[in-house]
This record gives C-alpha cells, structure tokens and sequence, in this order.
C-alpha cells in the first residue's frame, strides 16, 4: 500500500481483494502441503531448513519494505502494459482519453504486489502452523481466522510497527523454534537413509503443541515489552 501510494480511502476494498487472494493461494499451500506430508515425511526436514534460513535473513537482514522496490512480476508488468500513475477510484481501468485509449490504474500493481507477496510469505506461515498441527482443516481454519483479523486491525498495525522495533527478533525467533521442532519431528519419523540407517532417531525430545503456543506468546510478549520500553526511552531523551 505504501510503497504504491494507495489512498488511504481504497485501502480497505483493495485490503479485502488482497485476503481473497491469500486465501486462495493459501488454501492451495495447504492442500499441496497436507498431500505433500502425508506420503513423504522426509518433507519437514526442508520445511524446517527454510524456516530456520528465513528466521536468520529476518534476524539480521531487517529492512523497511515499505521503500522497497518493486517485484519481478510488477516490473514485468510495467515494461509490457500501459500503464498509468493516477488513481481512478478503485478502479483496474482508467477512464478513455481523448483518443479513446485506456491504461491500467495503479490498482492493478498493488493487487498483483499483494498476491505475489502473500504467495512468498505462505512460504514460511503455511510450514510453520504445520509445525503446530497437521489437520489442514485447522491450518486453513486458523488462516481464515488470522487474515480477517488482519483485515480489522489493519491500520493499527500499520502505525505500531514503526515503533515496535523489536517485533522482527520475536517473530525471527518464533520462526527459528518451530523449524527446529519441524527439524526433531523429522528425526522422530525419519526415513532418510543416511541418517540414523534410515531409522527414528527416539532421543531426540519431542516439542508439544502447549510448549510451541508457550514459546510464541511469550517470544511477542518479550519483543513487544521490549520495543515499548525502547521507545519510552527515546521518549525521555528527547524530553
């Protein structure tokens, strides 16, 4: 939305597209995922690899994305279709020129940077609520009930997280635990050959599911304290 320069007056309709979006695609993550698990178990070992690689580039590799540039596919898209710069409304289309000509609105590239984007972040949510559980109805359930909260509290997040500046460590440190528990739930089905002869691996602890809600609760709860605490100081500084 940012980095389009979206009215704030669109935002929620685009906001609600945008859900519809992710939960298609999420829903076909899910589907290929449950599929995906229940005939080769080996899969939690990749799962855990990229979610242990995407805590580590969210630990230390932060970055604003809201002055990012653009995707690939929306630089594609402005190279092979007209496009214009102003709004129209909520509109795809611009209204004809004189010369009866039409381009597409900016809508068009924030739709398609919503979609494009949520698709790389199923990457890492759609493993990692497999960590907690492997019932794709509850998975597809909880992200339903994830993204129409989003959709509510959409513009508080947006002015909290410039100030949260510690959230990225929670959320990187969340993402770490569950690609180990992934990783031990691995061992524990492992059919690897080269690793323990193609045997469980039955001494590697098991993480339950009470333990993992404990783990996140209190990793945002710490992140967040943290963050507040940070910016009352800079508060007293300043002052």
């Amino acid at each position: 939305m940012a980095r389009f320069k979206d009215p704030r007056l669109y935002q929620q309709e685009l906001l609600m597209i945008g859900i519809l979006l992710a939960l298609l695609f999420r829903g076909v993550f899910i589907l290929l995922g449950a599929q995906i698990i229940e005939n080769f178990s080996w899969v939690f070992y990749i799962f855990g690899a990229w979610l242990l690689f995407t805590a580590y580039n969210q630990a230390f590799r932060h970055h604003d994305e809201g002055g990012g540039s653009d995707n690939v596919f929306v630089r594609w898209l402005r190279k092979h279709v007209s496009m214009t710069d102003e709004f129209n409304g909520a509109k795809i289309r611009s209204t004809p020129n004189t010369d009866g000509t039409r381009a597409f609105t900016p809508v068009l590239l924030v739709l398609i940077a919503l979609g494009t984007t949520d698709v790389v972040f199923a990457l890492d949510s759609i493993p990692a609520i497999f960590g907690i559980t492997q019932s794709p109805f509850i998975v597809f359930a909880a992200n339903i009930f994830a993204l129409m909260g989003l959709r509510q509290l959409y513009f508080l997040l947006g002015d909290l997280l410039d100030k949260l500046i510690y959230l990225h460590y929670g959320i990187a440190f969340i993402l770490g635990f569950i690609g180990v528990k992934l990783v031990f739930h691995a061992l524990h089905e492992n059919e690897v050959p080269f690793i323990n002869g193609g045997q469980p691996v039955a001494w590697i602890p098991e993480i339950n599911t009470w333990l993992s809600l404990i783990v996140i609760v209190l990793a945002m709860v710490v992140s967040t304290t943290a963050s507040l605490i940070a910016l009352r100081r800079e508060k007293v500084d300043a002052a």
